[in-house]
């Protein structure tokens, strides 16, 4: 046993876990090549790994706790989102994960979560699944040699998909569970085999631990130009982050996770986490390309005979999902480091197909939009969603957010000051009218509005403001059709098109005021209805 492997050893012994074997930050083709063995994947015909999740496909955020102490009883915004866990049940709890894994085969992934070496946070993570390490490690930051070698953990995470919970004894909702204790720094997982939950776990505890060090966490995607520009893509799954952000035109930064410090940006995670639900190579050509040997596949229906992935099939999922490396991406960006935000864009899938399809914020709109994070739960992205639904998630992400909205968007109104960054809000929603009845905005629309927005074309154009939404909406856009741009002309019936508008101008005044500590100025830069 070397050095390095002692120390680990020892490590896990302290921590109370004695395994009968430790395979730590294993190359990627020993891990494709152990998920093989033990029947967990299969070799797609790309190269990719497929694997299928079981009963989950998706996040279970009402199994996710906070555990209430001293530490967190008045930080937390506590609520349907950041639900309160006993300190003596997660300890009860994690005394059983102790023993279920004695004397198992466990894989270890020591690395970061944080590009910026000054704000980043050490992680290990602990799992019972080659493939879940896989993919952890392929989406978290990982290591050098050097850095392995003296690598010690600042948050571990244990992930045991084998392990369930007996809610009327355990106090868990149901047998799968997320367990965060910032007081422990120690996030448990079981039950569940979506491996989107160590992730999201792990940026709910950097959005806790960064504002303490003036860093704005965020959940968005960024990329920068050819000139050094950078901007960001804010929006829940669905709205196109990754998508959007994944221009042959721009270097990626990341897909969903970043910092604001006083240096720049900087991305959370080492890899992307994609949608691939309908995946087509002419719209999404890097997204298809990093879809490779060493990517994971999750819940993609794989012909048998070919071995060759179906993107169209959403019979396991709609919220199909492919992870790889951020280096899988042409011209990505290594370190994933940038500058301070130019552009900021917003992006909201509108489900009742109302909201104009670009407008241009004011400091004043851009902070009610932020705080307001209205989008469209799309289907497969959590259980139970399975047509859009219309919802409020402040910061464009309150299920991962454990402090009080205002803290974040007090942040992002300085940022925006600070560097005088333009904000825009994109609806990549429905047109024509309502989610049944209109059509998806057609992607290529989209890109023609991200792209006009990032290259100041929009500074060119005469604009029109909406009254029933209070926002400046531009007159054109270099490749959309003009009438595109006004939602009510793709609608036949003007009448039913008014009466939605109103209804969700009414719907986002009905959710802002929740927020009694926002100003005036935040406050009359929404709708105004009568």
């Amino acid at each position: 046993m070397s050095n390095t492997s002692s120390k680990v050893h020892d490590q896990l012994t302290a921590f109370g876990i004695t395994p009968h074997s430790i395979h730590r930050n294993l190359p990627v083709e020993k891990l494709v090549e152990q998920s093989i063995e033990t029947n967990e994947g299969m070799l797609t015909s790309t190269g990719s790994l497929s694997v299928k999740t079981g009963k989950y496909t998706g996040r279970s955020p009402q199994d996710r706790y906070i555990i209430y102490d001293d530490e967190t009883h008045e930080t937390i915004d506590w609520g349907d989102v950041n639900r309160q866990f006993p300190t003596e049940k997660f300890n009860s709890v994690f005394e059983k994960m102790k023993k279920h894994a004695e004397g198992k085969d466990l894989y270890i992934f020591d690395g970061f979560v944080g590009a910026d070496k000054e704000n980043r946070l050490a992680i290990r993570v602990v799992n019972d699944h080659a493939w879940q390490n896989l993919f952890c490690r392929q989406l978290f930051v990982r290591p050098s040699n050097e850095e392995l070698e003296s690598h010690d953990p600042d948050f571990t995470i244990v992930c045991l998909n084998d392990f369930e919970t007996i809610p009327e004894i355990d106090g868990t909702r149901t047998n799968i569970f997320i367990l965060i204790n910032l007081s422990k720094k120690i996030v448990l997982i079981g039950g569940t085999n979506y491996a989107g939950e160590m992730k999201k776990s792990m940026f709910a505890v950097m959005n806790y631990l960064m504002p303490k060090k003036d860093v704005f966490p965020m959940h968005c995607s960024a990329n920068i130009g050819k000139e050094g520009d950078t901007a960001l893509f804010f929006g829940l799954s669905g709205t196109g982050k990754t998508s959007l952000s994944a221009d042959p035109e721009r270097m990626l930064i990341g897909d969903d996770e970043h910092g604001w410090s006083q240096n720049g940006v900087f991305n959370f995670e080492g890899g992307c986490y994609a949608k691939c639900i309908n995946l087509n190579e002419d719209a999404e050509p890097q997204i298809w390309n990093a879809i490779k040997s060493g990517a994971v596949l999750e819940n993609v229906v794989v012909n048998k005979d070919t071995l060759k992935p179906d993107f169209d099939d959403g019979s396991l999922t709609e919220n199909t999902r492919a992870a790889y490396p951020l280096d899988y991406i042409p011209g990505a960006v290594i370190p994933s480091i940038g500058g301070h935000p130019k552009v900021i864009i917003f992006l909201t899938a509108d489900a009742l197909g109302v909201l104009p399809p670009v407008s241009k914020l004011t400091k004043e709109s851009a902070m009610f939009h932020f705080m307001s994070g209205y989008t469209s739960k799309l289907a497969g992205t959590e259980r139970g969603i399975k047509e859009p639904k219309a919802t409020f998630s402040a910061c464009f992400g309150s299920p991962f957010m454990p402090r009080p909205a205002s803290v974040y968007a007090k942040m992002l109104g300085e940022k925006i000051l600070e560097h005088n960054t333009v904000v825009y809000l994109i609806n990549t929603g429905w047109s024509g009218g309502p989610y049944g009845v209109g059509k998806r905005i057609s992607i290529k629309y989209s890109r023609a509005m991200v792209t006009a927005a990032l290259t100041g074309k929009f500074d060119l154009i005469k604009f029109r403001h909406d009254d029933t939404f209070n926002l400046d909406v531009p007159t054109e856009c270099p490749g959309v059709p003009s009438d595109v741009l006004d939602p009510k002309n793709t609608w036949i019936d003007k009448d039913s098109y008014d009466l939605s508008a109103k209804k969700l101008a009414q719907m986002f005044g009905e959710n802002f005021t929740k927020f009694k500590d926002a100003s005036p100025e935040i406050k009359n830069a929404g709708p105004q209805i009568q």
